[in-house]
């Protein structure tokens, strides 16, 4: 699993960081820590449940418009195909404390998704869409995702967090259907 953001203090707060959150509640559940990857990514690796399938999570060391490349070195060196790899994304488009889950597609101008697409030579991957809404009025969207959550939205975060990483288990558990069958149920 991917966790798209940018590195750095500096980022870690903003919108277009919350994969790289989602990723750290979810190591933070299963005991997890990172280490440092030769592929420019931090790397944990965990079990699900006792006995299960092992788990890769993953935070790239590159900025967002640049994740392909440390994605498809983690595929090849863990030899996991595309449609196995579950990237966990900002998604504009879904209203801020909505999480979705889609397989394959467009990047619909993401251009991590884009880069990640581009270099796995697939869009066939598994997408877990963290909704952080867009910008009021006719704001800047490129702006909008490189500023920090507001107080009522960190206020709300750690719920949403929560539902990422368990959106992430049970897709690792119990397959993309089941989780969508289960989390996009009104």
């Amino acid at each position: 699993m991917i966790g798209l953001g940018n590195p750095g203090p500096d980022y870690a707060a903003h919108r277009h960081n919350i994969g790289h959150m989602v990723v750290d509640k979810l190591a933070s559940d299963l005991g997890a820590s990172f280490r440092t990857h030769k592929a420019n990514a931090f790397v944990a690796e965990a079990r699900v449940a006792p006995g299960g399938s092992k788990l890769i999570l993953a935070k790239l060391g590159s900025f967002m418009n640049t994740s392909g490349k440390p994605t498809a070195a983690l595929a090849s060196f863990y030899k996991v195909d595309p449609a196995h790899i579950i990237v966990v994304h900002d998604e504009l488009d879904i209203d801020f404390d909505d999480v979705r889950i889609k397989v394959g597609g467009g990047h619909a101008g993401h251009n991590g998704l884009r880069d990640i697409s581009a270099a796995l030579a697939s869009p066939d991957f598994v997408r877990v869409r963290v909704g952080i809404g867009r910008p009021p009025g006719r704001g800047d969207a490129a702006g909008f995702v490189l500023q920090p959550f507001t107080k009522a939205e960190r206020e709300v975060l750690p719920f949403v967090l929560d539902r990422g990483a368990d959106i992430v288990r049970a897709i690792a558990q119990d397959g993309v259907l089941a989780a969508q069958q289960r989390f996009h149920a009104p």
